[in-house]
């Protein structure tokens, strides 16, 4: 018997593992189920079902530090570095919460606080129709938030008053100075202690004929009045030339400044024109070397081409000497 018998067997047969174009095919395993889709409104919801609710306290934290910063807060155009700050002291205090959530935890409390203040209104209007309208559940922050909205009500309007302050007390001191004029301090001092005598002779006057005490607490009242405004307005007109001063000072040192940089601009100007000059000499002088030296190559180039040429015509005439000589000599040998 053939000991590769079955190895021929195997071979003969198309049918043989060995022989077959393509490998064996296995069964593959099912295909796992499918997970219904999710929607991005409902993964938003669920991201945020995951986060911590605010409680009472940390909002009510929360609320206090935002009314420390308002002032920052309005002051300030890019408050990404305020909301960390919120941030870091909540974490302080023991609350983990990122700047974007107390940014967003703000904008909801102010979204509540307004809804409330115009449900608020509408019913003082109409309170018949609130009166059958559901009752809405209360907001607990809404003193807390109405706070920093008075704080900051009450910031813009010392604001206000101290401008409005700042413009009387300079259009005081512009009237005081056209009034008086420059270098009469001393004549309007003195003529204040007179008024001032004038008002307290004419309150005893009144106090020596009314004999009461009623009329010359009166006249001492409008006499200290008017020695309080018109030191107010001395202040002032004090005040008023201090600031002229300083700024006939600054005018000046601009002034001086001003001089100095036109003087440098003149001196950098000069320099730049002496330089331009100077390099256009450099090229004026180059440009005539160049002209020179062309002129000397072209006067060589002649002088070479006269004496070939003068060459040429040389050898040209020795070559007719040659050939008259060379046909006299055949002439005179046929002769």
């Amino acid at each position: 018997m053939d000991p590769f018998h079955h190895l021929n067997s195997s071979f003969s047969n198309p049918y043989h593992p060995l022989l077959s174009p393509s490998p064996p095919h296995f069964p593959l395993p099912p295909p796992p189920p499918q997970l219904p889709s999710v929607s991005a409104a409902s993964s938003a919801s669920l991201e945020r079902e995951r986060l911590p609710q605010w409680s009472h306290a940390e909002t009510a934290a929360f609320l206090a530090v935002r009314a420390d910063l308002d002032h920052s807060f309005l002051t300030t155009k890019r408050n990404k570095a305020l909301w960390e700050a919120v941030s870091a002291r909540l974490h302080a205090q023991g609350f983990a919460r990122t700047p974007d959530q107390c940014k967003s935890k703000w904008k909801n409390l102010v979204t509540r606080f307004k809804g409330t203040e115009a449900a608020a209104a509408a019913a003082a209007a109409d309170p018949a129709s609130a009166q059958q309208q559901q009752p809405r559940p209360q907001f607990p922050f809404h003193d807390e938030v109405r706070r920093i909205f008075d704080a900051r009500a009450e910031r813009a309007q010392a604001l206000e008053r101290k401008r409005a302050k700042g413009k009387g007390v300079r259009t005081a001191a512009a009237a005081a100075l056209d009034d008086e004029g420059a270098g009469e301090g001393d004549d309007a001092a003195d003529v204040d202690d007179d008024e001032e005598d004038e008002d307290e002779e004419a309150a005893a006057g009144d106090e020596e004929a009314g004999g009461g005490l009623p009329a010359a607490a009166d006249a001492g009242g409008r006499a200290g009045a008017k020695k309080r405004r018109r030191k107010q307005a001395r202040a002032a007109a004090a005040r008023a030339a201090a600031g002229q001063g300083e700024v006939e000072a600054m005018l000046r040192e601009f002034m001086r400044r001003q001089a100095e940089m036109e003087e440098r601009w003149a001196e950098a100007a000069e320099a730049r024109e002496a330089e331009r000059r100077a390099r256009e000499e450099e090229w004026r002088a180059a440009m005539v070397a160049l002209g020179e030296e062309r002129l000397a190559l072209v006067r060589r180039w002649r002088e070479r081409e006269d004496a070939l040429r003068a060459r040429a015509e040389e050898r040209e005439e020795r070559r007719h000497q040659l050939v008259a000589a060379l046909l006299a000599k055949l002439g005179g040998a046929d002769c």
